[in-house]
């Protein structure tokens, strides 16, 4: 299955629920007119795209339809799509990761799928023939450290780990040493799913990154945050409290497949201006995908 039909599946309640509103405020209008647009509106606001967003995509669709005197259903709907790509359309989601090695820090609160990603990233990026070492700097959560190495052995990468309470910093440290040692291309760290409001955890954070400057000046880093797409409205809350403590390069966005919720990615994108730079659309080791903009918003409407 390609990504755009794993996205169409895995975006099946959102597509569901969009569709279904966007059909209704078309079916009860014969002109394209304010009071469309005003209905289209309440359906973005009420699919967690956001009140702000909302606005904003109406009134370029707004602007956008008087200027290229848009008056049939279909062409609406096309315009609409180009208007949400647009905000999405941030920045290019490739990684840069150009030296070697590089790093990954993925964080995140608990319960998102934070070890999960971290498994599918390290598998996709070693079928692009990239040396991976994961390193298992979430020491407080039990059974933390074992989750992480059953990712490592299914996507058949190593693992650097220490005992439970062993401090995280000094797990990142040991696991550049190896990377050096290894000539190894990327080392993508696991870290204690956290709250942006606990100091320490956050502490504990910038001791992180503090070391991998050290070890590796001038290396490329991606901060990776991983969010759980059916929180909705909490989630954009969470991307500008977690960027507000450390720079974020990148969202993970995780169980849109179980959730109605997915044009909450819409607002995140717009809000924080941080690019998606990952979808996760199902269970399986393989889906994880790049994020592509297009295939998303088709996806959803």
């Amino acid at each position: 299955m390609g990504f755009f039909e794993k996205l169409k599946t895995g975006l099946g309640k959102t597509k569901s629920s969009f569709n279904e509103k966007i059909n209704n405020v078309f079916s009860t209008f014969r002109k394209v007119d304010e009071e469309l647009l005003e209905e289209l509106e309440e359906v973005l606001i009420m699919s967690d795209v956001g009140m702000d967003t909302s606005l904003k995509i109406i009134d370029n669709l707004r602007t956008r339809i008087k200027k290229e005197k848009i008056e049939d259903e279909e062409a609406v709907k096309k315009a609409l799509q180009e208007e949400m790509q647009k905000i999405l359309d941030i920045e290019k989601p490739e990684l840069k990761l150009n030296t070697k090695p590089s790093v990954i820090l993925v964080i995140g609160v608990n319960g998102v799928g934070k070890t999960t990603s971290i498994g599918k990233i390290a598998n996709r990026l070693k079928k692009g023939n990239k040396k991976i070492l994961l390193a298992a700097a979430d020491t407080f959560r039990a059974a933390a450290v074992e989750q992480l190495e059953i990712w490592a052995k299914r996507a058949t990468v190593d693992i650097v780990k220490k005992e439970e309470g062993a401090d995280p910093a000094a797990v990142v440290y040991e696991a550049i040493q190896k990377a050096k040692q290894d000539n190894v291309d990327i080392v993508i760290c696991d870290t204690a799913g956290r709250l942006h409001n606990k100091k320490h955890l956050m502490d504990e954070l910038s001791k992180i990154q503090k070391v991998i400057d050290k070890e590796l000046p001038g290396a490329d880093k991606e901060v990776l945050l991983v969010i759980d797409a059916s929180t909705g409205q909490n989630a954009i809350e969470q991307v500008k409290a977690f960027n507000e403590t450390t720079k974020i390069t990148g969202l993970v966005l995780t169980k849109l497949d179980g959730t109605a919720k997915g044009g909450v990615v819409i607002g995140i994108v717009d809000r924080n201006h941080i690019p998606v730079k990952f979808i996760g659309v199902g269970e399986q080791i393989d889906d994880m995908e790049l994020f592509n903009s297009e295939d998303f918003v088709k996806a959803i409407i």
